[in-house]
């Protein structure tokens, strides 16, 4: 066995400094040493030599010191020589020497010197290109929107067929109808909204709206005026058909559509039709419950069984259900037909409020139901383009809104039942609409 050493501790280390305990013993295993400079006979370490110098100082000068080793052989942290602090850049993940480090004051990190100033923002330029994206932006909008709206309308009425029309006039000359059309709506619809499941399709409301230079006439039809339906070509077979005498005004678009429609109001009027436009019951509820309800001041109350009104008097806000019930009544008035034209008249001014407002207009979701109702719920003839639809729809605002004329056909009496026109009225209506004059006639 070998022998202890005398000083385990390190109490006792040879002559040469080489470590604890005798020169005997084994070694504990590899460690690593700090890098030390040695001399040759009589330097540091050797016999008659200096005495060793502490590996803090060995690497420093002028008192500098230098952390020992770890278990690793890695020195941690850094060292003072008297010029400055070292650090290796290890700990902080950068080189020592690298761009940016304190030797390298232009590089990240290290002051901006000797590296030019970032010059300042072009706000002008920065403003003109946002511009230029919000432009296009609202360009590509707006003939996406365009074509989708154009693509809902529905060009079903061909005027090409109507024969014997009188000549154009001034201005622009749309026939408005209103139809009991009851396409599209469930059983539980039909029974909600009140209309009942007549076959075919009748008239509840005609209006011609004039629109040129001297401003808008909107004139309304009364669903029994008393007129002579003409001879006239079948919209469908193409045949001739003969007159039918006098009739209600509503029986020409029972017996062929709206083709023998405007050729009736043509032949009883001596006014060119232009343009033609259509709305069904499910149609017109739709779009006032799209728009969220129209207020109506009602100044007194009414009751209809017939058509579900049931009205207090004073302002309220009518869903779709009710404003069809509103515009649809007619017994429960003291004007019976012509009270009731008033009513669709008024209404038809609340509308045209309602959807024109900022609030719908400027919130897509509220206007792109309220154009998919509308649009979507629309006849129109082949030759309507969405300009001549909107142009037809800000004239409806502005001559319910107070901008224009409102009235009935002129009155002079009633005949079998119907209603009969006061024709010399009638004719100076005419004449004025069609030289496009402002309209000095009366209505009922």
């Amino acid at each position: 066995m070998n022998e202890r050493p005398q000083s385990w501790d390190g109490e006792r280390s040879d002559s040469r400094g080489y470590g604890r305990g005798s020169a005997e013993a084994q070694p504990e295993g590899a460690r690593s040493m700090p890098h030390v400079r040695r001399g040759g006979p009589g330097g540091t370490g050797q016999p008659g030599g200096p005495a060793p110098v502490p590996p803090q100082q060995q690497y420093g000068q002028q008192g500098g010191q230098y952390p020992p080793p770890d278990q690793y052989g890695q020195r941690q942290g850094p060292y003072q020589d008297g010029y400055g602090e070292y650090d290796s850049g290890y700990n902080t993940g950068q080189v020592y020497g690298s761009p940016g480090g304190p030797q390298h004051p232009g590089g990240p990190g290290g002051p901006a010197q000797g590296r030019p100033a970032r010059p300042a923002p072009n706000w002008r330029k920065r403003i003109k290109w946002t511009a230029i994206v919000v432009v296009a932006a609202l360009v590509v909008t707006t003939v996406s929107t365009y074509f989708w709206a154009d693509g809902k309308i529905r060009r079903e009425v061909d005027l090409s067929k109507v024969i014997d029309r009188p000549d154009e006039g001034k201005g622009t000359n749309y026939l408005i109808v209103g139809s009991d059309s009851r396409e599209g709506m469930s059983k539980e619809d039909k029974k909600r909204l009140h209309t009942g499941s007549a076959e075919g399709k009748r008239t509840d409301s005609m209006m011609i709206l004039h629109t040129g230079d001297n401003g808008t006439t909107m004139i309304s039809l009364p669903r029994d005026s008393n007129v002579t339906i003409p001879s006239f070509k079948g919209s469908d077979s193409g045949k001739m058909y003969p007159a039918r005498g006098a009739n209600k005004l509503n029986a020409a678009y029972a017996f062929d559509g709206p083709e023998l429609l405007v050729r009736t109001v043509e032949y009883n009027t001596g006014l060119h039709i232009d343009h033609y436009a259509e709305i069904g019951f499910g149609g017109f509820a739709s779009i006032v419950d799209a728009v969220g309800g129209v207020e109506m001041d009602i100044p007194k109350g009414f009751k209809d069984e017939k058509s579900g009104a049931d009205f207090k008097a004073g302002k309220q806000t009518l869903n779709g259900e009710q404003a069809l019930a509103f515009v649809r009544t007619r017994y429960a008035l003291p004007g019976s037909d012509l009270d009731r034209t008033k009513n669709q008249q008024k209404f038809l001014a609340a509308l045209a409020h309602q959807v024109a407002t900022p609030s719908t207009v400027l919130n897509p979701f509220k206007l792109y139901p309220v154009m998919g109702s509308g649009l979507g719920s629309l006849v129109v003839d082949k030759d309507m383009s969405l300009w001549n639809l909107v142009s037809m729809f800000w004239a409806m605002k502005g001559v319910t809104g107070g901008d224009g004329k409102q009235m009935n056909m002129p009155i002079s009496g009633s005949v079998g039942g119907n209603l009969a026109w006061d024709m010399p009225k009638v004719k100076q209506l005419v004449n004025e609409l069609k030289n496009d004059d402002k309209v000095t006639v009366s209505g009922n």
